[in-house]
This record gives structure tokens, sequence and C-alpha cells, in this order.
């Protein structure tokens, strides 16, 4: 149709300036609008925050204290004290020439009086002890003593040998009742068992009655210096 070509405007070349010019006004803008995306985003994030509040609890008043109680009355039994209202400043005489404590009163054994009272017999078959007894057994004149071992004399061994054993109304050791509690040596031990049915005693006393006692005796075995 067209026999001739038309022409369009002739395009000018790009320069290397404006070129420059074009790339820092695009990376400004796409810089800008990161921004301003990055802003908005960061302000709706605080605008969507949750704030969470505490109810502080208030500290409760503290109970209020019961009324005092009254202190109940004294028995009727029973009379109430006062203090007294003179007050003597001087000290009782005292006599020095009397005696602090009394003998007796740390025998064991009690004070004989009109109105002494016995101690209770013991039940069954038991022996009295010494405290339970007037008058206790005492230790004959016709005893027999055990004999001292030749060996352990020549030695010049010394021991002991404590014993329990009941004394009868006759004063001698009932069989089966003898008993070593302690000793230092066996032949000491033998001396003294071979000697117990020689033994003789004074028999114990409640009263004007001869009464059985339980009696723990030590023999001493020593050289005469």
């Amino acid at each position: 149709m067209f026999s001739n070509l038309l022409e369009s405007k002739p395009q000018k070349p790009r320069t290397t300036g404006s070129t420059v010019m074009s790339v820092v006004f695009h990376t400004a803008v796409i810089v800008f609008a990161i921004n301003a995306t990055l802003q908005a985003t960061q302000e709706k994030e605080q605008v969507e925050e949750k704030i969470d509040f505490v109810e502080v609890k208030k500290d409760e008043p503290p109970p209020p204290k019961p009324p005092p109680q009254e202190a109940p009355p004294p028995p009727q039994s029973f009379q109430v004290l006062t203090a007294p209202v003179d007050i003597p400043n001087v000290l009782p005489d005292i006599d020095l020439t009397a005696k602090l404590t009394n003998e007796a009163d740390f025998s064991g054994k009690g004070v004989q009086s009109a109105t002494a009272v016995v101690a209770a017999a013991p039940t069954g078959d038991q022996p009295y002890f010494e405290f339970m007894v007037e008058k206790p057994v005492a230790e004959a004149s016709n005893t027999s003593r055990p004999r001292y071992p030749d060996i352990l004399k020549s030695a010049g061994v010394e021991g002991q040998v404590v014993a329990q054993f009941v004394v009868d109304t006759l004063g001698r050791i009932e069989p089966g009742s003898f008993k070593v509690l302690s000793t230092t040596h066996a032949l000491f031990e033998a001396a003294v068992r071979s000697a117990v049915s020689g033994m003789r005693f004074i028999p114990a006393e409640v009263g004007d009655k001869r009464v059985r006692q339980l009696v723990q005796q030590p023999f001493v075995f020593a050289i005469a210096k």
C-alpha cells in the first residue's frame, strides 16, 4: 500500500550521566518503599500488641483480737493468800550451838520412837533387806574365815571377794543362796566357798523376832605388813 516508509523521529543515544541518575532515582524509590512498608508493619504490631492487666490483691485487715478472758475464781476449798503489809526487817536469832542435821535421818533405818512404823514384811519367801530390819546381821565370834591361798600369799598377791547370801534365823547361810558378785582371783573365790559351811552369824531382828536377811559382804585378802 505504501510505497514510501514513514520515518519516525530519530532517538538520541543515552549518555552515561543520565543512566547513573536513573539508577540512583529508582534505588531511592525502592529504599523509600521498603522503609515505609517496615514502619507500617511495626506500627501495626504495636497497635495489635495485647496488654494484660494483673489485679493486685489488697492486704486483708488483721482479725480483731479476742477480748481478754477473766481469770477463773479460786476454788472454794482454798484460800487466796495476800502479801503481808508489814514486812519484818530483823532476822530471827540463830542458835549456832545446835546441830544442823541429825545423823539418824541419814542412816536408812529411821528413828525408833513410841509411834515408830516397822517396814512392811517382804511378800512370799523373800528375805528382809538391811534397811528393813531393826538389828541387821552381825558376824559371830566363832565363825570360820576363808583361808588365804598359800600360792597367792607367797607371791604377795592381795585381793577381794564380794559375796551375797541369805542368813537364816539360826545364823547360818542358807544352802543355794550363796553367790559371788565379784572377785579378783579364782583362788580367792574358792577359799571363800570352802569356808561358807562353817560361817556363823547373829540373825537379824525385827522387834523381838528373828528374821531372814539378805547380806552382801566383802572378804578382803591382805598381807599384814
